[in-house]
């Protein structure tokens, strides 16, 4: 419950303008401080405006093969200028030429799977001369049929776009996965790094209030006469040491706190404080579940398979270019034209209907042909080509095996140091208690005067080293599972996969 409020204020601190507001207090804890980058993170926001582009030229792609209508028009088309004319005499003369044309086109396209394509055309016009007096009415309509014969056995340019589409939009979905992976990643790290300082803070805390507590006593007892001047001198000399020392972990924990509202996008002038809460609870993590993970979500390796695939394509398109390349072209349509001299207002339905008529009575135009291309000498170009684009597959083949190799190697090693620092974190943890335990034993010895203040100061410092060996250990147990999780794509406190 405590997560979520953490998160929901986040989401109101971002959403209200933070810059327009006064100068607040944040207490983050890890979620929250995720939660408010991922909002204002310019490389998320860039990364989701690549997933929309990816997005939108999938749809695109999709959207090409469906059946697409244009329509052309020129409403009207007159034109006043001059036509040359040579009588039999062979005189030429340049007469005056009026015209008037009013002409739409209806086009319908349907790409084919087979990387061919379907045209129903219709096309209207109406052609007034007003120098020799005449119109000229036309109808045309036809079916038309384009088919690459080398689709069916070599390439196919509309299945290549329509799956490097997809590829590049699956990529683009896994490459803002990886970096929102990275960011909680550095996000955690930052947040971890002010926690120590923060904490290395209160432990010059504690040794300073310990120091002041220790110098009350040498004081006291070198009033009585019970140690030597030279032991109350060096309690001053270990007090101002102890008081420098904390003065220089709030200057350290300032200079981060400003490092952290920058990555996060908090106001500078806004105070921050971090839930320094260093409970957890220990996490199994399981080689083989680690390493099957890594295998089928590491984006690296999608991205190598889906360089092999288009490699794959790319050669297939070589070894086409270099083969018999054909088309089969055919078409059938009508015609009707309606000719008028002297013609008078003009009357669409009796125009129409004339055309029509004539469209009925006119026989049909068809036709039909099988174009080839046939490569004869290239010198042996495309062959080359071939060979280059094997060579490059085979490399890709090779760099997945390589980087395969890698990760498993990579998610061992991880697997490994965190199982050691789990086991280090436990063992620090009875040590510190056992640190605790001896400090007030060995403060109430000196009290008691049984031994001198060097004793104590031994004593003093095995506690701090106690405090900062655990946090230490703590802070890279926290960092070796955000590694692991980034790495594996597996999140091992909540035991779910990351999509």
């Amino acid at each position: 419950m405590k997560r979520i409020l953490y998160i929901l204020s986040a989401v109101i601190l971002c959403a209200s303008g933070l810059k327009a507001q006064k100068p607040q207090a944040h207490l983050l804890d890890l979620e929250t401080s995720i939660a408010i980058a991922k909002m204002s993170s310019y490389d998320i926001l860039i990364l989701r405006q690549n997933i929309k582009m990816a997005e939108f030229n999938l749809k695109a792609t999709i959207s090409s093969l469906k059946t697409h209508v244009d329509m052309d028009m020129q409403v009207p088309g007159f034109s006043n200028t001059i036509y040359e004319f040579r009588d039999p005499t062979g005189v030429v003369s340049y007469n005056p030429l009026k015209t008037n044309a009013l002409s739409g086109r209806l086009r319908v396209t349907q790409p084919l799977p087979t990387d061919g394509n379907i045209f129903l055309e219709a096309n209207p016009s109406v052609i007034t001369d007003y120098t020799n007096d005449t119109r000229t009415s036309r109808f045309n309509t036809a079916v038309r049929l384009n088919q690459p014969l080398n689709a069916f056995f070599g390439y196919n340019d509309i299945q290549t776009n329509f799956k490097t589409a997809k590829l590049n939009y699956e990529s683009s979905q896994k490459r803002l996965t990886r970096e929102e992976l990275n960011l909680v990643y550095n996000v955690s790290n930052n947040f971890y790094n002010l926690l120590a300082i923060q904490k290395r803070m209160d432990i010059a805390k504690l040794n300073l209030d310990r120091q002041k507590e220790a110098y009350d006593i040498a004081q006291n007892k070198f009033a009585v006469g019970l140690i030597r001047e030279v032991d109350a001198l060096q309690m001053e000399v270990d007090l101002a040491e102890a008081q420098n020392n904390y003065d220089l972990n709030r200057v350290n924990l300032e200079t981060a706190s400003n490092s952290f509202k920058e990555l996060l996008g908090l106001p500078i002038t806004d105070s921050i404080m971090i839930d320094a809460n260093m409970n957890y609870t220990p996490v199994v993590v399981e080689l083989d579940k680690a390493l099957e993970y890594a295998r089928k979500s590491r984006l690296e390796l999608r991205e190598q398979d889906i360089q092999i695939e288009l490699n794959e394509l790319n050669l297939k398109r070589q070894k086409a270019q270099g083969r018999i390349s054909g088309a089969i072209n055919a078409s059938y349509g009508l015609t009707g034209i309606d000719d008028e001299d002297n013609p008078g207002a003009f009357n669409l339905n009796q125009t129409t209907d004339r055309v029509f008529t004539n469209l009925t009575d006119r026989g049909p135009n068809y036709g039909v042909s099988l174009d080839i291309s046939i490569p004869i000498i290239d010198w042996g170009e495309n062959k080359a080509r071939v060979n280059r684009a094997k060579a490059q597959l085979q490399q890709n083949i090779y760099q997945k095996e390589q980087l395969e190799r890698s990760i498993d190697n990579e998610v061992r090693n991880l697997v490994a140091n965190y199982s050691n620092s789990l086991k280090r974190l436990q063992l620090l943890e009875k040590n510190v208690a056992v640190a605790e335990k001896s400090f007030k034993i060995t403060l109430s010895r000196y009290s008691d005067g049984d031994i001198d203040s060097q004793a104590l100061a031994l004593e003093r410092e095995r506690l701090n080293n106690a405090y900062l060996s655990h946090l230490s250990a703590y802070i890279n147990y926290e960092l070796l599972l955000a590694d692991l999780m980034r790495k594996t794509y597996y999140d091992f406190k909540e035991q779910r996969p990351i999509n």
